[in-house]
């Protein structure tokens, strides 16, 4: 393949990329960089595991129409996010933010995890230790082994 069938290519790509949603797009290019940034933070609600800048979903559309709308209305990214949380809910962001809810969700399976450690810890050592044989017991053993080794 030839420099320029690679080159030609690669243009083709970008035209598509650029070509998602022309009609949306912001005027001021530094606008719309500045959506597009919000865009790879906000989850789609009907993919879950994309952004709203990687979904197809209409609903994902919808999304970014009204990031951009806030964004040429000159709201901060911060107001923004407010915005989409007090309507969909701390869900809608890919990366929530600090709460102590989150902080008992991402933390408690480490607390599982200590705390079985430390009740498997207490539990070896609580266990009562080898004892002794009896005279008794000791000489039934020897009474076997001798049996055995006949």
């Amino acid at each position: 393949m030839n420099l320029r069938a690679l080159a030609a290519i690669f243009a083709g790509v970008l035209c598509i990329a650029a070509a998602a949603d022309p009609a949306d797009r912001l005027p001021d290019p530094t606008q719309e960089a500045r959506a597009r940034a919000i865009f790879a933070d906000v989850r789609c609600l009907v993919c879950q595991n994309e952004s709203i800048d990687d979904s197809e979903a209409e609903l994902a559309g919808d999304l970014r129409r009204i990031v951009r709308e806030q964004v040429k209305a000159g709201r901060s990214d911060a107001q923004i996010k407010g915005f989409l949380t007090d309507r969909y809910g701390e869900f809608v962001l890919m990366t929530p933010a600090f709460s102590w809810m989150n902080l008992i969700l991402w933390g408690g399976p480490f607390v599982v995890v200590v705390s079985g450690a430390g009740l498997l810890i207490s539990r070896l050592r609580s266990r009562p230790g080898d004892t002794e044989f009896s005279p008794e017991e000791a000489e039934r053993v020897r009474g076997l082994s001798e049996t055995d080794a006949s």
